[in-house]
C-alpha cells in the first residue's frame, strides 16, 4: 500500500493500527500483527555531576553480549555498557565532557558523536580507531543549543555492521533558553526517547545479517529502544517524543493510527523557532524529530509509518502502541516561541560547493581515499552546499555543521523540517540547496567528514572529507594527509 492510499484510508476509517500489515502478496510491512505485549525500554541515563575540575565524565564500554527480542530466544547482540544500544547521555551547554571509552569487541571500531559541534580529534570519524582492549579518552566543550543527538560507529567500511548489531544510543543536551519553555523534559516520565530501527529477526530469536541489492540490510521487524512489539504507558496530558532513525537504510513516514496532529519542536541540530503542528514526519537514517503529543484520559493509539514511494520507505509498519491509562496530569501549554535563534541564512554572495552523488559508491565520481582531502573550509564559513542525486534515493550528512534546508528540487522543505538540521534527505534524481554554518575549531590535518548516512552506501565510499582551517590560508593546505597514527 503506497503513502497516498495509506493517508486516504486512514481519513476514510479511522483505524487503530494497520492489523495484518505486511500480509499475503505484500513483502514489505510489519513481519505479523503485533499485539503489544511488551513494555518499551527505556536506556538508562547517564547524568554524571560535574567533578572538582568542573568536567561531567561518561564512561562507556563497547561489549558482546546476548538480547531476547523474541521471548526466550536470545540474539547475539553489541551494546554500550549492556547487550543491546547504549545509555542516553545527557549535559549542557557550556559544560566539559569526557568520555573514557573502551572496546571489548573482537575488532576495532569508533565512536562518533553525530551532530556535536567540536574538534575534528575528537569527532569519532573513521580516523580515531580504538582497538580490541583499548581507550579512547576525548574530551571537548559543549558549544551548541538544546537538541537531540546521538552516537554510533563510524569505522571506515564496517559502519553497517556495528550498528545493525546494536551500537547507538542518544545524546541530550539541554541549555538555559530551553529550561524557560516548561516543555517536557523528565526523561522517562513525559520526555522519552524513541529509537527506531528495522532488523530481520529469524524464527529462532537471531539477527539476520543479509544485504539487500542497492540499500544494504532492511528489515520487517521494527524495534523501538531495541524492543519488539512495545507498548508505553503515559501519564501526563503533554508527552515528548524524541525520535531517532537509527536504521541502516529504511525511511519512515511516522504519524498516529487515529491520524492525531502533533507539534514538531526541534529537528537535528536545534529547535524550531515555534512548534509546527502536523500529522506526519518523515525521517531518513540519521535525522531526528523531536515531537509533543496531546493525550487524553483512555486513549490508545499506534506510532506508524506508511509507505512511500522510494524503495527504502515502501512498506507500512506499527511502531508502538501508547497508552494514556488512569488519570493523566495536566502538563503546560506549548508556548508560542522556542528560540530566539535566528534561522541559518547565507548572503548572496556566499559560497557555493556542488556535490554530485553517484551510484551507490562515490561523491563527485571518487570513492573514498582516507588519505585525500576534498574540500578545505575556513572557520566560521557560511556556504550554499548543493547536492545533486543521480539515481535512487539517498541522504546527507556533514560532521560538524548545522545547515538549513533551503530547498529539495527548487521547493522549501515542509515547515517542520525548517530548522537547523545536520543530515536531509534527498528523494531519486532530486537536488537539495542547504545553508550551511560551519564551527571555529580548526586543524588543517585531521578532516571531518560528508556522506550519505544509508550505510552500506557510506561503507563502499559515498563519502568524502574536509577539513577547517583558518581564514585565509585555505590555499597552502595539503590536500593530503597520512592515514597511520591517528588511534
Amino acid at each position: 500500500m503506497k503513502r497516498r492510499s495509506f493517508l486516504a484510508l486512514t481519513v476514510l476509517s479511522g483505524m487503530s493500527g494497520l492489523v495484518g500489515c505486511g500480509g499475503a502478496g505484500s513483502s514489505e510491512g510489519n513481519a505479523a500483527p503485533l499485539t503489544y505485549t511488551n513494555r518499551l525500554r527505556l536506556p538508562p541515563l547517564l547524568e554524571p555531576e560535574a567533578d572538582g575540575d568542573g568536567v561531567r565524565r561518561f564512561a562507556l564500554t563497547l561489549q558482546t553480549g546476548m538480547t531476547e527480542f523474541f521471548a526466550g530466544k536470545p540474539a547475539a547482540t553489541w551494546g554500550f555498557n549492556g547487550s543491546y544500544l547504549g545509555p542516553t547521555l545527557r549535559a549542557r551547554k557550556g559544560d566539559r565532557v569526557a568520555m573514557k571509552v573502551t572496546n571489548q569487541l573482537p575488532e576495532s571500531t569508533t565512536v562518533h558523536w553525530h551532530g556535536m559541534r567540536l574538534p575534528a580529534v575528537m569527532d569519532g570519524g573513521p580516523h580515531q580507531t580504538i582497538e580490541p582492549k583499548a581507550t579512547w579518552t576525548p574530551e571537548w566543550k559543549i558549544e551548541q543549543s538544546a537538541t537531540t543527538l546521538w552516537y554510533h560507529p563510524h569505522p571506515h567500511g564496517a559502519t553497517s555492521m556495528h550498528v545493525y548489531r546494536g551500537l547507538a544510543g542518544m545524546f541530550i543536551i539541554d541549555d538555559a533558553e530551553a529550561d524557560g519553555l516548561s516543555l517536557p523534559s523528565s526523561y522517562g516520565v513525559d520526555d522519552f526517547p524513541i529509537i527506531v530501527q528495522d532488523k530481520t529477526i529469524e524464527a529462532n530469536g537471531t539477527l539476520s545479517e543479509d544485504t539487500r541489492p542497492t540499500f544494504g540490510i532492511m528489515g520487517n521487524h521494527i524495534l523501538v529502544n531495541g524492543t519488539y512489539d512495545p507498548f508505553l504507558e503515559v501519564t501526563t496530558s503533554r508527552v515528548r517524543l524524541r525520535i531517532l532513525n537509527a536504521s541502516n537504510a529504511r525511511t519512515y513516514h511516522l504519524g498516529f493510527s487515529d491520524g492525531r496532529p502533533f507539534h514538531v519542536i526541534g529537528t537535528d541540530s536545534g529547535m524550531l523557532r515555534k512548534p509546527v503542528q502536523t500529522d506526519r514526519v518523515l525521517l531518513s537514517p540519521a535525522e531526528r524529530a523531536d515531537v509533543v503529543v496531546e493525550f487524553a484520559t483512555g486513549d490508545e493509539v499506534v506510532l506508524q509509518s506508511s509507505s512511500g514511494d522510494d524503495d527504502i520507505d515502501e512498506g507500512d509498519f506499527n511502531l508502538l502502541k501508547i497508552r494514556a491509562a488512569g488519570r493523566l496530569k495536566a502538563s503546560p501549554a506549548l508556548p508560542g516561541k522556542l528560540t530566539a535563534a535566528a534561522p541559518i541564512a547565507a548572503s548572496p554572495g556566499a559560497r557555493v560547493r556542488r556535490f554530485t552523488l553517484n551510484g551507490h559508491d562515490a561523491v563527485n565520481k571518487r570513492e573514498m581515499d582516507m588519505s585525500r582531502i576534498d574540500e578545505v573550509i575556513p572557520a566560521g564559513a557560511l556556504e550554499i552546499w548543493e547536492i545533486e542525486n543521480t539515481v535512487y534515493a539517498h541522504n546527507f550528512h556533514i560532521h560538524e555543521a548545522a545547515f538549513r534546508v533551503l530547498s529539495i528540487d527548487g521547493k522549501a522543505p515542509p515547515a517542520y523540517a525548517d530548522g537547523p538540521k545536520d543530515t536531509v534527505y534527498i528523494p531519486p534524481k532530486a537536488t537539495a540547496r542547504l545553508a550551511v554554518q560551519f564551527g571555529r575549531h580548526t586543524d588543517p590535518v585531521m578532516p571531518y567528514m560528508f556522506h550519505c548516512h544509508i550505510l552500506r552506501h557510506e561503507d563502499e565510499g559515498m563519502m568524502g572529507q574536509f577539513v577547517v582551517v583558518e581564514p585565509g590560508t585555505e590555499g597552502s593546505v595539503s590536500r593530503t594527509i597520512p592515514t597511520h597514527g591517528h588511534g
